[in-house]
C-alpha cells in the first residue's frame, strides 16, 4: 500500500510514528469503514450520472468498491500512516487501479463532508437499533406487569416505605420512562438522518453534483443544507448522547433496584446466575455484578457527553480537527447504551420476583396509614390535614388501633372519633393494603383495573413505534439497495 495520498503534495516531510499514532483516528473510524464505502459508491454513482468523471473511470473504481463491500476492507486501509479511514480506502484504490483513474473519487468532495455522513449514516444505524431494543424492553416491561396486577408490594419514597402499590404498577412506570427515552431517540434520528454530503470543505463545490441524488442512495430523508453548517455541525451527535444519557439514567435507576431488590433483607428478586458472580474467598455470595455494572456503565456514558459537550464549546464556524476527539465518545455512548438495554432485558427477563414476600412487606413502615386518613376524611366528615394530623399522633405513639387513634383526635381536634362511628373492624379494613391498592382507580394508578387499561395503552403504544421503526428501516434499506444494484449494473455496463 502507497503511503497516505493527501501528503504527496503541500506536505513532505515524513511524520515521525509518535504524531502519525497522535493524529490517527483508526480506531474510532472502524465504527463508520462500511458507511465510507457506502458513501463512496453513492458519490462514484452521482459523478458517473452527472458525467463528472469518465464512465470508464467510474466502472474500474466502482468495482474495486463492490470488492470491498462484498469481502470486506482489507486490514491495511487501517494503518496508522493514513490519518483516517478516507485516506486509507483512497490508497487501496489508487493502489488497485492506478492514480488516473483512483485519484479521481474524491472530485466534488472533501473528507469533512465524507466524515459528516459516514457518521450520520452509521449512528442514525445505532439509534434504530437502539429503538429496537427499547421496544422489545417495554413489551417486556409490559407482559410483567400483565402477569402481577395482583402482586401487593411496598410503595417507597426516601426508600422509605410509603403506601401499598403493585408490582404491575412499578413495571408499567418503567415503562413509561423508557418508553420517553425511545421518543426522544426517534426524534432525534430526525435531525440525524440529513445528508453533508456534497457541501464538501464547507462552501460547497464548484461541480455540477446531484446532493439531493446522493442523500437519497444513502436513504437519507434530505440532505443537511447549510454547506457550512453540515460539516462542521456535530449538535446532532451532542443530542444523540444526552438521548442515551437519560435513557442510561433510567437503567441505572432500575438496577440500582435489583441490587437493591436482591439483598438478602429485601430478597424482592432473585436475579439469574448467568448475570451474577460469586466472591473469591465468600462461597455463600451471589453478586448482582451485571447491574451494578450498567449502574456505572451510566457514568461512563455521561462522562461522554460532558467531554463531547467541553470538546465542542469553543469551536469557531467551521470544521476543526477537534472533532476527531469527540467521536470516540460518540461511538462509546451509543455503544454502551445499546449493550445495556439489551441486557437489563435479558436480566429482567430471567428474573423471579418474590411476590410472597413483597406481599408481606406492602403493610410495614405504618404505609397504609394515607388509606386510613383518607377513609376519615371521606366516610367521617373530617378536613384533611385534620386527619392527617390524627393519624400522624397516633403513628407516634407506634400503633393505629382505635384507641389511639380515639386519644390522637380528642388532643389534636378535641373530637371523638367513635362517636362518628369509627370502629375496630373499619379500621383494620383501612390497614388492609389490598384494600388501599384497589381504591386507586384513577387513570395511571395502581388498582388492577387501572393498570389492565394502562397495559392495553401502552402496548398499543409499542406496537404502533415497532411500526414506526419498520417504515424507517425499509425506507433506508430499499434505498440502498438500490443503490447496490445500480453500481453491479454500471460496471457490468459496455466498456467495462
Amino acid at each position: 500500500m502507497p503511503g497516505d495520498p493527501l501528503r504527496t503534495g503541500r506536505l513532505g516531510d515524513a511524520r515521525p510514528p509518535q504524531v502519525m499514532e497522535f493524529l490517527s483516528s483508526m480506531e474510532a473510524d472502524r465504527w463508520i469503514a462500511d458507511a465510507d464505502i457506502l458513501v463512496d459508491i453513492a458519490h462514484l454513482l452521482m459523478l458517473s450520472e452527472r458525467d463528472i468523471i469518465d464512465p470508464g473511470a467510474a466502472r474500474v473504481i466502482m468495482a474495486v468498491l463492490l470488492e470491498l463491500l462484498d469481502e470486506g476492507l482489507p486490514e491495511d486501509v487501517f494503518d496508522d500512516r493514513y490519518e483516517d479511514i478516507h485516506a486509507g480506502i483512497e490508497a487501496h484504490l489508487i493502489a488497485r487501479v492506478g492514480q488516473e483513474c483512483g485519484g479521481r473519487i474524491h472530485m466534488g468532495r472533501s473528507r469533512n463532508d465524507e466524515v459528516a455522513t459516514c457518521i450520520r449514516m452509521r449512528l442514525r444505524e445505532e439509534l434504530i437499533r437502539q429503538l429496537g431494543a427499547l421496544v422489545r424492553l417495554r413489551t417486556l416491561l409490559i407482559t410483567l406487569a400483565d402477569r402481577h396486577k395482583e402482586s401487593i408490594m411496598p410503595g417507597f419514597t426516601h426508600f422509605q416505605h410509603a403506601q401499598p402499590t403493585t408490582l404491575a404498577h412499578y413495571f408499567l412506570a418503567y415503562e413509561q420512562a423508557f418508553g420517553r427515552d425511545f421518543d426522544r431517540i426517534r426524534e432525534c434520528v430526525a435531525r440525524v438522518d440529513q445528508c453533508p454530503l456534497g457541501a464538501a470543505a464547507f462552501a460547497s463545490t464548484g461541480y455540477p453534483i446531484g446532493r439531493e441524488e446522493t442523500a437519497a442512495s444513502l436513504g437519507f430523508a434530505k440532505i443537511a443544507e447549510n454547506t457550512m453548517d453540515a460539516v462542521s455541525a456535530r449538535d446532532f451527535a451532542l443530542e444523540a448522547m444526552s438521548a442515551c444519557t437519560l435513557a442510561m439514567t433510567t437503567v441505572s435507576r432500575m438496577c440500582e433496584e435489583l441490587v437493591l431488590w436482591s439483598s438478602s433483607f429485601v430478597d424482592f428478586v432473585h436475579l439469574a446466575d448467568p448475570y451474577c458472580s460469586t466472591s473469591s474467598i465468600m462461597p455463600q455470595k451471589k453478586n448482582p455484578d451485571t447491574a451494578e455494572i450498567m449502574r456505572g456503565k451510566a457514568g461512563t456514558v455521561n462522562g461522554s457527553l460532558v467531554s463531547a459537550l467541553t470538546i465542542m464549546k469553543g469551536l469557531p464556524m467551521s470544521y476543526n480537527r477537534d472533532m476527531q476527539e469527540l467521536t470516540p465518545h460518540l461511538w462509546r455512548s451509543v455503544g454502551e447504551t445499546g449493550r445495556a438495554l439489551l441486557l437489563l432485558k435479558d436480566m429482567l427477563e430471567t428474573a423471579e420476583f418474590n411476590t410472597e414476600r413483597m406481599a408481606q412487606g406492602a403493610g410495614k413502615g405504618f404505609s397504609t396509614a394515607t388509606e386510613l386518613a383518607d377513609v376519615m376524611v371521606r366516610e367521617f366528615g373530617l378536613p384533611f390535614r385534620t386527619a392527617h394530623g390524627i393519624v400522624g399522633r397516633a403513628v407516634r405513639k407506634g400503633t393505629l388501633d382505635l384507641e389511639s387513634l380515639e386519644e390522637a383526635a380528642r388532643e389534636m381536634a378535641g373530637l371523638s372519633l367513635t362517636e362518628r362511628g369509627l370502629t375496630d373492624a373499619r379500621i383494620a379494613a383501612a390497614l388492609d393494603p389490598g384494600y388501599g391498592v384497589s381504591v386507586r382507580r384513577a387513570p395511571g394508578g395502581p388498582a388492577p383495573e387501572a393498570t389492565a387499561t394502562a397495559i392495553e395503552s401502552r402496548r398499543k403504544q409499542c406496537s404502533d413505534d415497532e411500526e414506526w421503526i419498520s417504515m424507517v428501516r425499509i425506507r433506508i434499506d430499499t434505498a440502498q439497495a438500490a443503490m447496490i444494484a445500480q453500481a453491479r449494473r454500471l460496471v457490468a455496463s459496455p466498456g467495462h
